[in-house]
């Protein structure tokens, strides 16, 4: 009875939202997966066929992008995205900021920009070519911006209020964890040393934001690399050795931190450059999508 006391007094307020937040992602997830995998088990034969055979399949009337089932898909991906657009509206309209967490937002925009692509691929049944194909393309180029989006959020550190990390707050908490690394005997120093070659402040400045960015995508692989036979070589997994885990997770976190010193001004130029690509295609995107929406509905085609 105690423990389950002293459990419940554990579980603070925000625990509880993370949580419901990470359920309902992971449904959102979950039903985006499903649905595909439905639509290839059903039309994977109808998909594969001649464009000219396929209005003789007993599937067309249904798969087809008027169709009962292609037309269902067509709208729930245009629900996807006006969703999706709420995202940077959030942002100027005062009204929706109180509505949730800028990151909490930010996962279900990522969750709805992978799959709905998706769904809208099936519902043109694959046949990429008008408006609705320069629509198609303009919208994987967003989607594909949105994940290179996405990598750069996550590499320039937040606190947990959500506002960026000074350079001063990044040292102090690299110099904290540095302190809780001094004097472990778990792992030799010399196997941690590779973790931490990286350029110095002036190589990176005179870097252009391009080749840092593919700077900074090859550390990050080798990192994961390294540790990963790191882990191997010492034999050791997640369900065993705690303390050589906890002080390789350290590790990790503070070789990461001082990559984001290094390399900070770099990924504040990159992320105002994406910032400056991926809006105007966002914005083409949307007009050309209303613009089909229109046209099919003025002339019927569904």
């Amino acid at each position: 009875m105690n423990a389950a006391i002293a459990m419940e007094a554990r579980v603070t307020p925000r625990d509880w939202l993370r949580w419901r937040h990470r359920l309902w992602l992971m449904l959102a997830s979950l039903g985006g997966a499903v649905l595909i995998v439905a639509l290839v088990v059903k039309g994977s034969h109808y998909y594969m066929l001649p464009l000219a055979e396929r209005i003789k399949s007993p599937l067309h009337p249904a798969l087809k992008p008027g169709g009962t089932i292609g037309r269902s898909i067509g709208l729930l991906g245009v629900a996807m995205f006006a969703v999706m657009y709420v995202y940077p509206l959030r942002k100027r309209w005062s009204a929706l900021s109180g509505w949730g967490s800028t990151k909490n937002w930010l996962d279900y925009h990522i969750v709805l920009g992978l799959t709905a692509p998706v769904l809208i691929t099936f519902h043109a049944s694959f046949k990429l070519n008008g408006i609705a194909g320069a629509a198609y393309w303009i919208m994987i180029v967003v989607a594909l911006s949105g994940i290179v989006g996405r990598y750069l959020y996550v590499s320039i550190p937040h606190r947990i209020d959500e506002a960026e990390m000074t350079l001063d707050e990044l040292q102090q908490l690299s110099s904290e964890l540095a302190v809780q690394l001094e004097g472990q005997g778990v792992i030799a120093a010399t196997d941690l040393k590779p973790l931490f070659d990286l350029p110095s402040k002036e190589q990176v400045q005179a870097m252009s934001v391009w080749r840092a960015l593919m700077m900074i995508l090859g550390l990050d692989i080798r990192r994961t690399i390294y540790v990963t036979r790191l882990r191997w070589r010492t034999g050791t997994t997640s369900s065993d050795h705690a303390e050589f885990n906890r002080v390789l997770t350290a590790t990790k976190k503070q070789a990461r931190l001082t990559q984001n010193i290094v390399f900070l001004s770099k990924m504040r130029e990159l992320f105002q450059l994406w910032h400056v690509i991926h809006r105007p295609f966002s914005l083409s995107f949307a007009a050309l999508a209303l613009l089909h929406i229109g046209v099919v509905t003025v002339l019927g085609f569904f």
